[in-house]
């Protein structure tokens, strides 16, 4: 495994779109791409040309289902998104959301970067699984980018770190950070157990729950935490099914 942030391509539907987001990240020192379920299938014709020499990234590149499974064993998450979104998420330039990845990394984590779909972005569920947004500051009056355009300045900001890394230094050793699917499973068991308690308006279900995993998102859940957490609430909702009459 590289010394770099993985980039996570959602949807991708052009192969141009594919080849030229692997050409940019052999430029920039980003090897490791993964792919979330591609329109018309994997491996598509013109992505190879469209690499330009760098296919062994499109060679190495993973094929998942889902946006969660992709990042199902990563403990830092970017987001790439040229609004907020109306989530309660930290939102980063590209060169803090990626100091902060290269901390992280420097840090024996696994972190990577979610890029979405071509025209339509990232869901507001694929978004709350993230850590934070990352943004591009481009003309607020025509903001678009094209899928391979964003892999691109990413790739540029990380590269331009360069051994900035080097000044970063490290204290005591850090608890290990949280399995995303270890936090994605812990998000699934709360917020089953607050449906069955009626917790959430219907009208408002989405837009808490998204909310409620950004107040622990912003904790930078480690292993430990997410177990305690867990194993607290569990604690509290069985022994009061048990006083129950």
């Amino acid at each position: 495994m590289s010394f770099a942030p993985i980039i996570i391509l959602v949807e991708p539907q052009m192969a141009e779109n594919i080849g030229m987001a692997a050409r940019a990240m052999m430029n920039f020192g980003l090897s490791e791409m993964r792919l979330v379920a591609p329109r018309g299938g994997w491996p598509k014709k013109g992505a190879r040309a469209a690499a330009s020499g760098a296919v062994r990234v499109l060679e190495e590149a993973r094929l998942f289902a889902s946006a969660r499974e992709a990042i199902a064993d990563l403990n830092f998450v970017l987001a790439t998104t040229a609004r907020e979104r109306g989530q309660m998420k930290r939102v980063w330039s590209p060169q803090e959301g990626l100091r902060e990845a290269r901390r992280r990394l420097e840090a024996g984590e696994k972190a990577g970067i979610l890029f979405g779909r071509e025209r339509t972005g990232l869901e507001n569920e694929e978004i709350s699984l993230a850590d934070g947004i990352i943004t591009f500051p481009v003309n607020p009056a025509f903001s678009s980018l094209n899928l391979a355009q964003a892999v691109l300045l990413t790739g540029y900001e990380w590269f331009g770190l360069g051994n900035d890394a080097a000044a970063l230094r490290f204290g005591d050793e850090p608890s290990p950070m949280a399995a995303r699917e270890s936090v994605a499973s812990f998000f699934d068991y709360l917020e089953a157990e607050l449906d069955a308690v009626n917790f959430y308006p219907p009208d408002k279900r989405q837009i808490m729950a998204r909310n409620m995993r950004d107040i622990f998102l912003r904790r930078e859940l480690t292993e430990q935490d997410v177990r305690s957490i867990r194993g607290a609430l569990r604690a509290l909702i069985e022994g009061r099914r048990l006083r129950k009459p």
